[in-house]
């Protein structure tokens, strides 16, 4: 494990998640967008955004273990969601939510218009230390 170290805050909301991570000196992993493709490069469960996110998080897995990281590694996700409606952002941040077991990192979501691909509603970026 890298030892990237999670923090809250004594001032801020205690909203249950990390405010900030820190990166002990090493290598940094920066990933391109994390989209749901398929193996031929199609899009899984067109407009739907929670089984896009399950999908596009398997995607990150693989690619955090080729590096030989893990999701403990991970000190900043970025989310993005191809809606207009809050109800999908919260199903989004729940799927998000479950798959790091209630300790997800450092994250933001944030709602955009449009995604390259015809029917992609998520996609994923980190930032994570290598160990």
């Amino acid at each position: 494990m890298s030892g990237v170290r999670r923090h809250g805050s004594q001032k801020l909301f205690d909203g249950g998640f990390a405010y900030s991570a820190e990166v002990p000196d090493g290598a940094v992993l920066y990933t391109a967008g994390i989209s749901p493709l398929d193996r031929d490069g199609r899009i899984v469960a067109p407009d739907e955004p929670v089984m896009q996110t399950e999908y596009a998080l398997a995607h990150l897995h693989t690619v955090l273990v080729e590096r030989g990281a893990s999701r403990a590694d991970i000190a900043k996700l970025t989310v993005y969601v191809a809606t207009s409606d809050r109800a999908d952002l919260a199903a989004v941040w729940t799927a998000v939510d479950a798959e790091f077991d209630g300790r997800t990192p450092p994250a933001v979501m944030v709602a955009v218009t449009v995604l390259p691909y015809p029917g992609q509603r998520v996609e994923l970026d980190v930032v994570a230390a290598l160990p």
